[in-house]
């Protein structure tokens, strides 16, 4: 499955939209300004909320929580000891799963990976729209709205450490 994002142009609070290789509109991804912590909610074409994605508020590093339903699903931060590329840690609700994200963050140039198997690669190489880069999930069984709840969780949590 293919999925092209639009990269947000003025920043935090802003909405856009994440569309199929047809143009079809899949997820919104719903930016919340005026909060306290940063907060998105990542909805269907419908509008309804699948994911709510937040920067925790009192953690050692920076985190992100994504939560499905009320329910914690997964704790996004950065690797300790990555110094050549930027590296994230997924550690998903049930207390055993981990995702590796690797790559280039800022450039739109990563891969999510479970277990050394491949999940989904970011990308903007083939994409000649500017602003805009993929999200290529490989694996069938893969869950869409984690992944892209994770590729927002990391570009994030990369713009506020590059800013900071």
């Amino acid at each position: 499955m293919r999925l092209l994002v639009r990269d947000r142009i003025l920043g935090i609070g802003d909405d856009y939209w994440i569309e199929d290789d047809r143009g079809t509109k899949v997820f919104l991804v719903d930016g919340k300004a005026m909060r306290l912590r940063d907060t998105f909610e990542l909805k269907d074409a419908e509008g309804r909320v699948l994911i709510d994605i937040r920067r925790k508020m009192f953690a050692l590093r920076d985190t992100m929580v994504i939560e499905r339903g009320g329910e914690p699903l997964a704790t996004v931060r950065r690797k300790r000891l990555s110094l050549l590329r930027n590296h994230y840690r997924v550690s998903l609700a049930d207390g055993g799963t981990e995702l590796d994200v690797s790559g280039r963050i800022l450039d739109r140039e990563f891969a999510v990976e479970y277990d050394g198997e491949l999940l989904a690669v970011i990308s903007r190489r083939m994409l000649s729209l500017r602003d805009t880069y993929g999200v290529d999930i490989v694996r069938d069984d893969a869950d869409p709205a984690l992944l892209i709840a994770v590729a927002v969780c990391v570009i994030h949590l990369a713009e506020k450490e590059r800013e900071g």
